[in-house]
């Protein structure tokens, strides 16, 4: 009898704010009095969009890295719920890419051995080509340099391929984010109400 092995659940632990609103919504018809202060946030994980309920007395800055984990957290008091691009502020939209940038950066073992292992997707496509900017010219320099040496930073691959692929990643993960796509490469596609 096979035991069944439920999946571990990776929960966040830290947000990036994209947008802060002390005063909540300003749309809400409640009185100014009762809302509560409110950030639009990004994981720096699962890049999940989150709606965020600060902690009164407290504030956040565009852009800053809060924590969102189990335990005591300093300025979050609560998870509210996830949110899809569209319910995203101008303001939070605008910061998006900035904020991605810096999870990337954050991240950056993940995705430089994403680079070396990443796989065609079919006879004609390969995944690289899914990041933008990506074309058979560029994508055959990084798989022969890869197959040389793997790469080991992003830096690294800069030098060797004179391409910056961070902020290719960063476009791409937003693209993701921002509309339903054929191959999703970073973000966990799931069906929200």
């Amino acid at each position: 009898m096979k035991k069944h092995r439920s999946k571990k659940r990776v929960f966040e632990n830290y947000a990036y704010v994209l947008d802060f609103l002390p005063y909540g919504y300003p749309e809400e018809n409640i009185p100014i009095h009762q809302r509560k202060p409110v950030a639009q946030g990004f994981g720096e994980k699962q890049f999940v969009l989150m709606e965020m309920i600060i902690k009164k007395d407290q504030s956040v800055d565009l852009a800053e890295r809060v924590y969102i984990g189990r335990g005591k957290r300093d300025k979050v008091e609560y998870i509210s719920r996830t949110l899809k691009y569209e319910d995203l502020t101008p303001t939070a939209k605008t910061e998006l890419l900035y904020v991605i940038m810096e999870a990337v950066k954050r991240n950056e073992k993940r995705f430089v051995d994403f680079i070396n292992k990443c796989q065609p997707i079919t006879t004609r496509l390969h995944t690289l080509q899914l990041l933008p900017g990506v074309g058979k010219t560029l994508m055959w320099k990084i798989l022969e340099e890869r197959e040389i040496k793997p790469f080991e930073s992003f830096e690294d691959i800069e030098k060797r391929i004179h391409r910056n692929l961070l902020n290719a990643i960063a476009k791409r993960i937003e693209k993701e984010l921002k509309e339903p796509q054929r191959y999703y490469l970073f973000v966990k596609w799931r069906e929200r109400k």
